[in-house]
């Protein structure tokens, strides 16, 4: 099937966090330059959710999230820095039900203090990996390297954009990369579902983004 031809149908918790994300500023659109250089039709900037304050609609369509993939998992870990947010705001709507912990981690070592890389609860068990964008994958192998001395199993990564480029390694998607190393990726949204929203997205801004994809979009496994 041709890249251009994909279609999806989109769910409602997923119709639900585009329009969040519109409206607080979070997704936008227009000329971006990313840092792989390329040229982006849209921009996600998972910190605008704290500015604009709707954190109790977006940890709740990360439970729907949660919920519709069946992900079963003992604590959440946040890659520093968006991670962080987005991992404690998904425990803290679950703990209503059950306490999940939380670990992140500091992009430097501190030596005083409690010292070390890690912040929170000690990595062990069943471990959701919780970050805002999958591009190239880089941010969640260096999770995943971080977690390697821990007695643990990482049963996923839950991201809210999956941008569905192409890999580091290949022409494949980097989520195709990291299944293919047994992670499973999980997503609010991939940009196939962003591009069959079209309830949500003005025509212009599809067209220019189906263009992107065309040009950018990694290959299924």
């Amino acid at each position: 099937m041709a890249k251009e031809d994909i279609e999806r149908s989109v769910k409602g918790y997923q119709e639900k966090f585009l329009k969040l994300a519109i409206e607080a500023k979070a997704l936008k659109f227009g000329k971006y330059v990313l840092k792989s250089g390329r040229n982006s039709p849209y921009f996600f900037n998972a910190s605008a959710f704290l500015e604009h304050g709707s954190l109790k609609s977006l940890s709740q369509i990360m439970v729907e999230k949660v919920n519709d993939a069946n992900l079963k998992f003992d604590m959440i870990f946040g890659p520093a820095y968006k991670g962080i947010f987005l991992g404690t705001l998904l425990a803290n709507e679950m703990s209503s039900k059950r306490k999940i912990p939380v670990c992140f981690n500091r992009k430097e070592m501190k030596d005083h203090g409690e010292g070390g890389s890690l912040i929170g609860a000690s990595p062990k068990g069943k471990i959701l990996i919780v970050d805002d964008v999958l591009s190239s994958g880089l941010a969640i192998r260096e999770s995943i390297e971080i977690l390697k001395p821990f007695d643990t199993e990482i049963v996923g990564v839950l991201v809210a954009l999956n941008r569905q480029e192409r890999g580091q390694e290949s022409d494949q998607m980097a989520a195709e990369e990291l299944r293919e190393s047994g992670i499973p990726i999980f997503e609010i949204v991939s940009l196939d579902d962003m591009i069959g929203s079209k309830n949500v997205i003005s025509n212009k801004d599809l067209e220019l983004m189906n263009e992107y994809r065309k040009n950018y979009r990694g290959a299924d496994v």
